[in-house]
């Protein structure tokens, strides 16, 4: 299950994981909860203009990185929950 996991964010890196891309563009007003699944089904629906919306680009394969957004937007759904509530955790990262 670890080794699937870890296959499975790798190709999302590789092919540029939406939800990645999302948890960096903090763009105010953008979606928070399922931001990266939200993204790519965006995308594969012919939205027009993701970037103003989401504040980044959609993947360019949005249709191979669905599931891998889907399972990584699963494992962080209680950090974006706060989020989009307004609960600070108290969580920091980045450069």
């Amino acid at each position: 299950m670890i080794r699937l996991l870890l296959i499975l964010l790798l190709a999302g890196n590789l092919f540029g994981c939406a939800t990645a891309r999302t948890l960096n563009a903090a763009k105010p007003g953008a979606p928070l909860v399922y931001a990266g699944t939200r993204l790519d089904w965006y995308s594969l629906n012919g939205g027009c203009c993701p970037l103003d919306r989401f504040g980044a680009e959609a993947p360019k394969y949005a249709g191979f990185d669905l599931p891998a957004s889907a399972l990584l937007d699963t494992l962080l759904l209680p950090l974006s929950l706060a989020a989009a509530l307004g609960i600070d955790l108290g969580v920091s990262g980045g450069y």
